[in-house]
């Protein structure tokens, strides 16, 4: 037998082995480098362009922050679940605009409505860059120090909220209540 006809033959062997064990991953599942680390320090302006945020907006509160554009089409099958948070669970949801402009975006948060209780402005990707976002719509939970809790890749079905974000940020904010009334308490 002849090794040198079994070296395409392994190859193309490996390669099909591969792309098997590729397929049964969840692309939703992408690891984060940033999981249990602080949210990046950033200073952009708002959606309005009327005030700068930085990374004092995230402490405090548990936020939901999420990264949606006016041209991204899976944005618009997640929007009705994100207003249904609106004013729900003293949750935070503050938005990331990306790759838009101002225009574009006002308009289509005036036809679907907006959720948001601050919308940071970024038409550069200066602070998406650093959160490692591939696209949108993504999804970051951060705790009341500002630390990333969480990071959801893609739409928040009401499935997803309901089993694995909520719990998340109910969890979370049991736990700023504890520490907020441990400060509180006289010593």
């Amino acid at each position: 037998m002849n090794l040198r006809g079994l070296i395409p033959l392994t190859a193309f062997a490996a390669l099909i082995g591969f792309l098997a064990f590729s397929l049964t991953r969840d692309p939703r599942i992408l690891p984060s480098e940033l999981i249990e680390k602080p949210f990046p320090a950033f200073e952009l302006p708002d959606l309005a362009d009327t005030q700068t945020f930085d990374i004092s907006l995230l402490e405090g509160r548990v936020s939901l922050v999420n990264v949606f554009g006016s041209w991204c089409a899976a944005c618009v099958v997640e929007h009705p679940q994100l207003m249904a948070l609106k004013n729900t669970l003293d949750l935070q949801l503050v938005g990331i605009d990306w790759r838009d402009n101002r225009q574009s975006a006002n308009r289509w948060l005036v036809k679907h409505g907006n959720p948001f209780d601050a919308i940071i402005f970024d038409g550069n990707s200066r602070l998406i860059v650093p959160l490692g976002v591939t696209g949108a719509p993504e999804t970051f939970i951060v705790d009341r120090n500002g630390l990333i809790r969480y990071k959801h890749v893609g739409v928040i079905t009401p499935e997803v909220w309901t089993k694995t974000l909520r719990p998340l940020v109910e969890s979370l904010q049991v736990a700023s209540l504890q520490a907020a009334s441990l400060q509180a308490a006289p010593l």
